[in-house]
C-alpha cells in the first residue's frame, strides 16, 4: 500500500488507532534471524556433511523453512483467536 493508501486510510471517519497492527518486538526478530541461521545450516550439514547433492540440501532447507512459516501463521491465528 502507498504512503497516500496509508494517510487517507487513517483520516477516514470511524478509524481507530487499535486498528494498526502492533509493532514487531526485538524477541521476533532475533528468533527469526536464528531460525534462518540454523535452516542454513541445516542445507550446508545436508550438502557439505552428508553429500547429498546441492539440489536435496536446498530442498530438504525449503521443506523444513515452509514447515516453520506453518508453524509459526498456526500459534498467531491461536494467539489472534484468544483475544
Amino acid at each position: 500500500m502507498s504512503v497516500d493508501g496509508e494517510t487517507a486510510r487513517r483520516t477516514e471517519p470511524g478509524y481507530a488507532a487499535s486498528d494498526d497492527p502492533a509493532p514487531v518486538s526485538r524477541a521476533t526478530i532475533v528468533a527469526y534471524g536464528c531460525a534462518a541461521a540454523l535452516l542454513f545450516g541445516w542445507f550446508l550439514f545436508g550438502w557439505l556433511v552428508q553429500q547429498q547433492g546441492f539440489v536435496d540440501s536446498v530442498g530438504e532447507a525449503l521443506g523444513t523453512a515452509s514447515a516453520l512459516l506453518l508453524l509459526v501463521s498456526i500459534v498467531g491465528m491461536a494467539r489472534r483467536h484468544r483475544r
